[in-house]
């Protein structure tokens, strides 16, 4: 087996080193803090500042975090940040719609469940947190791919031909085609909500909504579950008051992780 990288290793330290410097660090600290020839420590600053896990001050000349290194901190998370700052709101949405309520991130082109709340009456229900969900085939899923452009299916982000893709069908009213499901992102990117009826579980409906961090970049998203008939309309639409429930909790989480009231 291939011994370990230490351009790497190196790139690594300078980085869980930068992480614990609230006002960044010169290139002298780093190299002294690391034991690194300053020429060293300055071609991997370099490198990281290409790609933008690295920033330099240019009054002050310090290094800190850059934005790209941050952004993919915010992705894995804020599973926990999320799920902390979303605990009052969710049980909220739970007792006003009166079904459960999950919270999910993206998580390997697929929906990692980080919150549950039961549907507060006494039926017999299970815990889905930790639980992954297909993106094309939950609302959950189909918010995160309609409003972040890394959430692409597992079947699709394998395939390197033009060749057409049929998605995992998981009952009769799937949607398996592509074309059709980018007619539904499109939708829900242009109402801000989404859903999908009997799509994953027969009789099941779930509704739901982006949750969004201070840079505007979409974290994760809060829904309800129920069954087709408290969650779906007679028109064949979904319960509007449901949906308002979901988009009020959605925009509270958010206002939460810093976004501006909208």
């Amino acid at each position: 087996m291939p011994g370990r990288i230490q351009s790497i290793e190196r790139a690594a330290a300078i980085l869980r080193l930068l992480a614990g410097g609230a006002r960044g660090l010169s290139l002298a600290e780093v190299s002294r803090s690391l034991e690194l020839p300053k020429g060293t420590a300055l071609g991997i600053l370099r490198t990281l500042q290409h790609v933008g896990f690295v920033e330099q001050d240019p009054e002050s000349g310090r290094y800190r975090l850059g934005g790209g290194m941050l952004s993919l901190g915010t992705r894995y998370l804020d599973g926990n940040e999320l799920r902390t700052r979303a605990l009052n709101w969710a049980d909220t949405l739970a007792s006003r719609s009166g079904e459960s309520v999950r919270i999910g991130t993206l998580h390997k082109h697929q929906v990692l469940v980080v919150h549950h709340v039961f549907r507060p009456d006494s039926s017999r229900q299970t815990l889905d947190v930790g639980t992954l969900l297909p993106l094309h085939a939950s609302a959950l899923g189909k918010v995160l791919m309609a409003f972040d452009p890394l959430a692409v299916p597992e079947e699709v982000s394998a395939v390197q031909t033009d060749s057409p893709v049929e998605l995992t069908s998981f009952t009769r009213h799937t949607v398996t085609s592509m074309a059709a499901l980018e007619g539904q992102l499109s939708t829900i990117r242009d109402s801000g909500w989404g859903w999908e009826v009997e799509e994953l579980v027969d009789g099941e409906v779930s509704i739901a909504a982006p949750i969004r961090d201070r840079r505007g970049v979409t974290v994760g998203a809060i829904g309800v579950r129920g069954a087709v008939e408290r969650l779906r309309a007679e028109d064949g639409r979904p319960d509007m008051e449901q949906v308002s429930y979901v988009r009020d909790a959605a925009r509270a989480i958010s206002r939460e992780l810093g976004v501006t009231p909208y």
